[in-house]
């Protein structure tokens, strides 16, 4: 996603709706103590080539709050968030982040600092957009420009599957090229996202990223983010009749039977490019314009180097030698003859010394 590694945060939020104060252009204005906490989760995975089997994770928890207002509409923020880091290597890293940033109401842009983001040249923030864009209108996340393609879509909740709220629903792709610790890449991504349609704050996205090179080596980076507590009130909605989960609004029901015949058909060309390309997989991962993608500092990946042949057997003695044949030698025990007194064996029945028998 967006922000770096993190976990709870801001005493500062609290489960009270904000007030609708809207802006000379119609949208809600941020005011202070505004907030939410977020879930999010970081995965890296189907890979190809040297990331063959290569899987990681990130676990975030983080929130962002509104703490004062100027009067030109600079709105005051802080951030706090707490991480964990591993992957199928062993390796593990765990931290937190916390920091204060300014942005504006009416341009939407960081204005000094940011929550955490690196890689983007001038970017709008990625948790609040207009809350009067009708559908058809564009909004930027970052540096990504993205559709409103319903201002009233079904959102479900993926920590808590049993819960739809009334969202704005952007839809955006791009593509740049990686150049960090994965490597360098050709990537393409995919970014969905949810906004409240009264606030205009974050709900939840899905982001996915395809990444490749001329070498034949890719991965999927898969970035899912969610709210788990808000200060502004969430509009319930009902499940979709489908009864799919993310993405169904009411008055969608004509896209839903086209997105549905889309993926039966991908499906299927996925099978058959699949059966003749028996042992290949997909690859894909991230969101930036133009930047690094990963939340702080993590270990650098390394493939493993090419299998070659066996290594020879191992001899602890350096060279290997015949084998040794045991030579057993038997001691006969000594007796002194009871009539002479000359030692004589104990096997022996007389003496030869004297003849006489030895018992």
């Amino acid at each position: 996603m967006r922000a770096a590694y993190g976990l709870l945060g801001l005493v500062l939020l609290v489960s009270l709706a904000a007030p609708a104060v809207a802006a000379p252009g119609g949208h809600y204005v941020p005011q202070a103590g505004d907030g939410f906490h977020y879930s999010e989760e970081i995965t890296v995975g189907d890979g190809v080539g040297d990331y063959q089997g290569y899987t990681e994770a990130t676990f975030i928890n983080g929130s962002v709050g509104v703490t004062a207002v100027a009067p030109n509409g600079t709105e005051s923020a802080t951030f706090a968030n707490t991480w964990t880091y591993s992957n199928n290597s062993g390796g593990y890293l765990a931290g937190s982040t916390q920091g204060t940033f300014t942005f504006s109401a009416g341009s939407f842009l960081y204005v000094q600092g940011t929550d955490n983001q690196t890689g983007y040249t001038n970017p709008t923030v990625w948790f609040y957009i207009n809350s009067s864009a009708p559908t058809g209108s564009t909004v930027e996340l970052l540096n990504t420009y993205c559709t409103v393609v319903s201002t009233n879509q079904t959102y479900q909740f993926p920590n808590d599957p049993s819960r739809y709220v009334k969202t704005i629903y952007t839809d955006g792709s791009s593509q740049y090229v990686r150049d960090d610790s994965y490597g360098d890449f050709d990537a393409s991504y995919t970014w969905q996202s949810y906004f409240d349609p009264s606030t205009g704050y974050i709900v939840g996205y899905l982001y996915t990223e395809h990444d490749s090179n001329s070498s034949g080596d890719g991965f999927t980076y898969t970035d899912v983010l969610s709210v788990t507590s808000t200060t502004y009130a969430l509009t319930a909605a009902s499940p979709p009749s489908s009864g799919g989960s993310t993405g169904s609004g009411s008055g969608d029901s004509y896209l839903l039977i086209l997105a549905v015949v889309l993926i039966v058909i991908v499906v299927i060309v996925v099978v058959v490019v699949a059966a003749l390309r028996a042992r290949r997989h997909s690859s894909l991962p991230r969101h930036s314009a133009g930047g690094r993608v990963e939340y702080g500092t993590v270990p650098v990946y390394a493939p493993p180097p090419p299998s070659g042949p066996a290594p020879p057997p191992i001899h602890l003695t350096g060279v290997q030698q015949p084998a040794v044949q045991q030579v057993v030698v038997r001691e006969t025990v000594k007796v002194n003859c009871r009539y002479c007194g000359t030692l004589i064996d104990s096997t022996a029945t007389v003496c030869p010394n004297c003849g006489a028998p030895r018992t």
